[in-house]
This record gives structure tokens, sequence and C-alpha cells, in this order.
């Protein structure tokens, strides 16, 4: 028999900032009333716990449960079952002393209709933590209750089956200005702000942060928007020490986590290097001497530490900006990666040739390929198999994906002398050709034609004056086309060069 009740908890106060997720509580509520369990699951700081504090004290929730409303932080106490068993029979009130299971608190849970809310549950739940099978089956049990509506706030998907489980999303952007502008107070709303937002991918955490930082310090909205640009999320840290990095530094120290190995961070790390995230049909290719890796790359998205999209592993703007390597060059895992790429942009397989086909494959991954090699243009500007990849990226996205670069600057801004600037600006100015710019692609092609005849390479001279003669056929510039495709023909006649 349960013992006499005593005084129960009560939950904490709702969040006094709380934007865009009318719906979502709706939702949440409807099942709430129907004793439905459920699970918000997501990332840190995606706004779990102040959702489910908003459901505890909608009124509706209120008119239904009075006050058996429970709310119960699980990284309060340590992860053990005798803890657990503790703390629920505290909150809920049920007054049974160092019960040893479950159905020691039955009786008086069973006797009412009561919300629960099991706040950070990954702190009980991850399936590597201390007595992780005793509370997992514990909280399975308490999820059938009939009489019981409970709600798990989880960054880890291992909950029980009964759940109905909600992906919690981030902010709308007119939510995340409301909630920036609730806590900012020394500034209009502005354009350069609304950019920042975007930046932070709408995070609720770092938004909050961020507007607490300015807040603080009284930043106008130029200051701000500099200090941002400048330290980026090394910004996100109140003078209370709350800050983005404890928050995923808690994910990190997970025993989930941890027993991934020792390349499990490296592997993040990567993710965060690609704007696009990593490929998942690729992780043989790219990770060759990672054993596991698919398993990893499963349970990084189990932890919430990256989302599946399209087929890629990515992760929240916020979460990538931390976790992407400051020094790449010095990560060999994205060494390796890169390596892998560079291979296979030297492809030189033309339209009609077998093997053309497969390198389309470049439409789906031609924004990592680009970030991959604005990086690395600028780590080693010397290095002729960059440049060699450099040109080999415009070549593809000629054929594939005709648009414009972060490259072109880059391969522009090559000196003369430079032994890749010939090969790259080729590649630049076919680019521009396949776009209809004709006039850049002339310009190009005719600063390429005058590098070559000062170097005596008389092999690209014709390359360059054949796609010089047809930019300006193409422009109705005959005049000027035909003498250099005379030109051109004469010299690889000259040169024996039966494919010119």
């Amino acid at each position: 028999m349960f013992g006499s009740p005593i005084s129960s908890e009560l939950p904490p106060r709702p969040p006094r900032v709380f934007f865009g997720r009318d719906e979502l509580v709706d939702q949440i509520t409807n099942l709430a009333e129907d004793l439905t369990p459920l699970a918000l699951i997501g990332p840190g700081g995606i706004g779990k716990t102040s959702i489910a504090l908003a459901v505890l004290h909608n009124h509706r929730v209120k008119q239904r449960f009075g006050d058996d409303r429970r709310f119960i932080r699980c990284d309060r106490f340590p992860a053990s079952l005798t803890h657990f068993l503790n703390r629920l029979s505290a909150v809920t009130g049920a007054g049974v002393e160092n019960p040893g299971e479950l159905t020691d608190l039955q009786p008086f849970l069973s006797s009412k209709e009561m919300l629960i809310v099991l706040d950070n549950a990954e702190s009980v739940l991850d399936p590597r933590g201390t007595d992780a099978r005793k509370i997992y089956a514990a909280v399975e049990e308490l999820s059938r209750f009939d009489n019981i509506c409970l709600c798990i706030t989880s960054r880890i998907s291992t909950i029980p089956p009964e759940c109905e489980t909600l992906d919690i999303s981030t902010l709308s952007m007119e939510a995340a200005r409301d909630t920036f502008h609730r806590i900012y107070k020394n500034g209009e709303r502005s354009g350069a702000i609304d950019n920042v937002l975007k930046q932070l991918d709408f995070h609720p955490l770092s938004i909050t942060l961020l507007a607490t930082v300015a807040h603080q310090n009284r930043w106008d909205t130029s200051r701000l928007t500099g200090e941002w640009e400048s330290r980026r999320t090394g910004v996100l840290r109140t003078d209370h020490d709350d800050s983005l990095a404890a928050a995923i530094e808690l994910s990190l120290a997970s025993p989930m986590f941890q027993e991934l190995g020792p390349d499990a961070r490296a592997l993040l790390e990567v993710v965060a290097f690609f704007p696009q995230g990593v490929d998942e049909n690729n992780l043989d290719w790219l990770f060759p001497t990672i054993p596991d890796r698919k398993n990893i790359f499963d349970k990084f998205c189990v932890l919430s530490l990256t989302c599946r999209s399209k087929g890629f592993a990515t992760m929240l703007a916020p979460l990538r900006d931390y976790l992407c390597p400051k020094d790449p060059k010095s990560s060999s895992i994205l060494c390796v990666a890169k390596g892998r790429y560079f291979s296979r942009l030297l492809s030189c397989t033309h339209p009609g040739a077998p093997g053309f086909e497969e390198t389309r494959w470049i439409v789906s991954e031609d924004v990592n390929v680009e970030h991959l090699l604005g990086v690395f243009t600028s780590i080693y500007p010397s290095s002729g198999d960059v440049w060699n990849a450099c040109a080999g990226f415009m070549r593809h996205i000629c054929w594939h994906k005709p648009r414009l670069t972060i490259l072109g600057s880059k391969i522009e801004g090559l000196q003369d002398d430079h032994p890749s600037k010939s090969q790259c600006m080729v590649q630049l100015a076919q680019v521009y050709d396949s776009l209809g710019n004709y006039s850049e692609s002339r310009r190009l092609f005719t600063h390429i034609l005058e590098l070559s005849r000062e170097r005596g390479d008389i092999g690209m001279v014709a390359l360059t004056l054949e796609h010089l003669a047809f930019a300006n056929l193409r422009s109705n510039l005959s005049a000027e086309g035909i003498p250099q495709a005379k030109e051109a023909s004469e010299i690889y006649e000259n040169l024996n060069d039966a494919a010119g």
C-alpha cells in the first residue's frame, strides 16, 4: 500500500518570452486531453522545455487536470531507477518512500488523471546510461497508464513506442523577430538584425542568448551586427554563463555519443564544415577508414545532433558554426574527404563520351564543393592540386549546372604567372559562355590569349583562339571571329592536331 499523499510540487512558471508556437501548443493540448502519451524531440535549445511549460499552464490543461500537472527535471538527479522513482513519488505527492519499482507507486498513480512532464529525459533514457534498461521499462510502463498523459522532452529519439512523437522545428521569421525584440530593447527592427536571425537558423536558444547579450551590453544595431560578424557563435554567452557552447557540449557528453568512439566528433566537424552537410549515400566513399560509419551517422540523428534533409545529414546553423573545424587543414578526416572530392573533379569526360552522366553528381553537391574549394584555395593559394580541382569544378558546373560562383573572383585574382591561371580562366570563361554572357567570356578569353602568347604556349593559344572565335561569332562579331578561327586552324595544322 502507498502512504498518505504528501504535498506535491507545482510546475515552474510558464516562459515569459514565447512566440510562434500556438498551433503546436494546441496540438499538444489536444493530445493531453485525450491522455495520449507524447514526446517532444529536438536538439538542445530548440524550445522543448518552453513548449512543455506553456502546455502545463494552458487554460484548457489547467481545467482538465487542475493541480495534478507535474514537471520533473530528469537532469537534476543521478540516472538510476532508484532516484527516478523517488523523484516521481515526491513530485506527484504519492508519499511512498524509497519505492523499489513502479508497481509500488501504481495504486496512487492510478487513482486520478495526471499530466506528467519528464523534461530533459535524455538524461535517464540514454541507452548507454546507468540503469538505462530499467528506467526505460519504467517510463514505458508509465506511458501505458490510461489515466496519465505522459509528456517527454528529449534530445534523443529512443522513447517508448506508445508515445506520439513530435519533432520540434525552429521558429518562423516573425516569431524569431518577436522573440529577439521582446528581450533586446536598444534598437528598432531592421533588415540587418533579420539577416543575423536567418544566420542563426531561427534557433530559439541562440536568438535568446544574442538578444540578452546585446541588451545587457546596450549594443546598438551596428555594434550588434559587428560583434556577430567577428565572433559568430562565440558571442552567444551571457554574464551568467548561459551559452550555446554549454548546450552543445552537454549533448556531446552523453554516454551514447561517447560510446561512438574517438572519430565521432571529427565526423560531426565534417558535417558542420559542408553547408549542405554530408550526402549519406557517400559515407563509404568519403570515410573509408572509419568503421561502422553508417551506424555513427544514425546515432547522430538519434541524438538530434544532425537531421536528415533530402538525403543529406545536416545540422542547424548555430551547431554548424560552433562545430566547424577552426583549422580545416588539421582535420585529417576532412582532408581525406577533400582528396576524394578532388579526385572526382579531375574527370575530363565530355558530353557524349562514356561516363559523362556520372559527372552529374555535381548538381546535388555544387554548394559543398564550392565551399571546399573556397576554403582550400585560401589555405593553399599556390597549390597546383587545389587549382586543378578548381578548374575541374568550373568544367563540371559548365556542363551540368551553369552559374556564377564565388571562385570566379579568386581565379581572376591569381597572379598572371601562376601556372594554373590560364587553365582556370578558360573554364571560367566557358561558364560565362554557357550563361550567354558573351561579353564576359570574350574579355576573359582575350586575357588568356595575351598570357598564352607571352608564355609561348602555342597549344593554349590555339585553344583560346578557337573559343574566342565562337564567342565572337555568337555575339555577331564575325569580322573578329573568322580570322581567329583561321589562325587557330593553322596552328592546329602545324601541330598536326587532328582533334583541333
